[in-house]
């Protein structure tokens, strides 16, 4: 089994050019999560049940194992996640013939609610922009990431894996690696790149000392920052923003979508620039405020804007 798990990561990591942080989210999904809370891998509860062959697996099994994080509290986003990572690995399994068929194909994940996506309001994004210092190093790296997330609404694992060579300030545009290896430009304004380029004169150089890497994010060791060390990064500077829900950086992605759909840009437009393969899945962020919305309403209306000029006489 040790020797299958093995082979398909390299698989992942070399024929799909899968993340570090997708590699990991598949392996807790098949064996679950040795660092935190209880496992709740697919092969333990393939081992509860006793079943000690994965040909023994059928479209019953998963049903049952999803009846089992169900009653577990597990949310049901987390267990469509897991559906999807164990369905891509008897995808494998079949590629490589070590199962006959795969009865998994069929079998659909829970159905999740349609939820719209949280988005920071104009205030809070300047609160947690202002919140790093100017003058330190790691408050300029810092900064210049916030920046960077909310400017291009690029993903933190997109962010974290970025080289010197992808980032053109003088034309404010970052040459990005997205998922399936596709190659985008994403554009960022002149704040971001004033940030970005304070902190790659001064505070990365500090950082960096007399070592040598083509990371742009480093920490304090010269080395190339992770997507977890990004997410403290925001959890203490929404702190000292008194911004009092929780927040992670792929929130500053919806808000950058948000506000830019906000903003009256094409869809399709904001579809290249978060790199999504489908324009159903940035539809969602045509969400707008009720204050834009009615504002919108009120200009486009010829009746409601004569009511409303005729309630303010």
């Amino acid at each position: 089994m040790q020797t299958i798990v093995d082979h398909y990561v390299n698989y992942l990591r070399a024929g799909r050019n899968a993340s570090p942080y997708t590699v990991r989210t598949y392996l807790n999904a098949l064996i679950g999560n040795k660092i935190r809370g209880k496992e709740k891998g697919f092969f333990q509860f393939l081992f509860l049940r006793k079943i000690n062959s994965l040909e023994a697996v059928n479209r019953q099994t998963l049903r049952d194992y999803m009846y089992w994080l169900m009653q577990q509290g597990v949310a049901r986003t987390t267990i469509a996640n897991k559906i999807s990572a164990i369905r891509s690995f008897y995808r494998y399994l079949l590629r490589e013939e070590v199962i006959k068929e795969n009865p998994l194909e069929k079998v659909t994940s829970p159905k999740l609610d349609r939820r719209l996506p949280i988005v920071l309001s104009t205030d809070e994004i300047t609160r947690l922009l202002d919140a790093p210092s100017k003058t330190t190093p790691v408050g300029q790296r810092d900064r210049a990431i916030i920046e960077l997330l909310y400017a291009s609404g690029l993903r933190v694992s997109e962010v974290v894996n970025l080289n010197l060579t992808q980032v053109d300030l003088p034309e404010k545009e970052i040459r990005v690696v997205g998922k399936g290896n596709k190659e985008r430009i994403v554009l960022i304004g002149k704040p971001a790149a004033k940030s970005i380029l304070a902190y790659l004169n001064d505070g990365r150089k500090k950082l960096l000392s007399d070592k040598v890497t083509s990371a742009v994010f480093i920490n304090q060791y010269g080395k190339r920052l992770i997507d977890r060390r990004v997410q403290k990064i925001i959890d203490r500077y929404t702190r000292e923003a008194n911004i009092t829900r929780k927040v992670h950086p792929h929130i500053l992605r919806h808000t950058f979508a948000t506000h830019m759909l906000d903003g009256g840009a094409d869809l399709r437009v904001v579809q290249e620039l978060l790199g999504h393969a489908s324009l159903s899945t940035t539809q969602i962020y045509t969400h707008v405020s009720k204050s834009q919305a009615k504002k919108v309403y009120l200009a486009a209306h010829p009746l409601a804007l004569k009511k409303e000029n005729d309630d303010n006489k």
